[in-house]
């Protein structure tokens, strides 16, 4: 039994008087590798096809479809870690020090002297159009300068500890780029304020913004993205806190302030604003 099991496992294989190979003959197998090679081939060929009709309707300098929030985020500089907290002692230069090297680092693509190699003067107080012409793209698009100067006290050029040395630290305040938006409608301006927390409001003194009235400038926008507009230097806003309450910890939180840029409600309490901490130590 188990010799005629093998002997038919054997013909099964291949049949020398009908010239099968596992019950098919050499044409047969041929007739379905060549059917099977046709039909792949046909998918690859659909598949490629597809791609490249899908690919002939994106840009590469601008997403076809975004899913933008209607309120973009906010982010402070300097920014250690995560958790958003600035906290040092006056007395100990160490504790404050990475904070202003930080702010260099962030500030060194805003020198004058940079800004004018790549970026253009723009009219300000109106956004900066660059429209395609039809089929023919404006790239790459031009971009607005923006100086360090402008941030006066807080540009690091007048004071290269940022405030952090006297107890009257600058915090620097931008908003998150979203390609084509234009905030603010009629003309008017942009704006960042900052206010304490609840129990806090007595803690946070005088403030003072540069530019002055903490505006984003219309000229900065719209943004054209990172490929149709390489040069592209984000607008800042910076704060500076004059006589916080020291040796307490204060909860500030900063909001844009835009008539068609809603701030964020429950369901996303960091769209349109940015809250962080700030402590300030006399003693160790």
């Amino acid at each position: 039994m188990a010799n005629g099991d093998k002997g038919g496992w054997k013909e099964f294989m291949w049949n020398p008087r009908t010239r099968e190979f596992m019950g098919r003959t050499a044409s047969s197998w041929g007739l379905i590798l060549l059917f099977y090679l046709v039909f792949y081939i046909f998918l690859a060929g659909l598949f490629a096809l597809t791609m490249y009709i899908m690919l002939q309707t994106l840009d590469d300098h601008k997403p076809t479809w975004q899913d933008r929030l209607a309120t973009p985020g906010m982010v402070i500089r300097p920014n250690t870690d995560e958790t958003f907290e600035i906290v040092y002692n006056i007395q100990n230069t160490e504790s404050w020090d990475m904070y202003a090297q930080a702010l260099d680092k962030f500030l060194a693509p805003y020198n004058d002297s940079l800004q004018a190699q790549k970026n253009h003067e723009c009219t300000p107080d109106q956004y900066f159009l660059q429209e395609d012409s039809g089929d023919v793209k404006n790239n790459p698009k031009r971009s607005c300068q923006f100086n360090r100067t402008i941030l006066e006290e807080c540009s690091g050029l007048e004071d290269r500890y940022y405030g952090y040395r006297e107890g009257k630290p600058c915090i620097i305040i931008k908003m998150n780029r979203v390609i084509g938006m234009l905030p603010g409608k009629h003309g008017q301006t942009p704006s960042v304020t900052c206010a304490a927390k609840r129990d806090d409001s007595d803690k946070l003194g005088e403030l003072v913004y540069f530019p002055p009235n903490g505006t984003f400038n219309l000229m900065y926008y719209p943004y054209y993205g990172k490929k149709a507009q390489v040069n592209y230097s984000q607008p800042l806003v910076a704060v500076k806190f004059l006589n916080i309450t020291v040796n307490q910890e204060v909860n500030i939180e900063c909001k844009i302030n835009a008539n068609n840029i809603p701030v964020g409600g429950e369901r996303d309490k960091f769209a349109g604003r940015v809250s962080f901490k700030l402590r300030i130590n006399t003693i160790n």
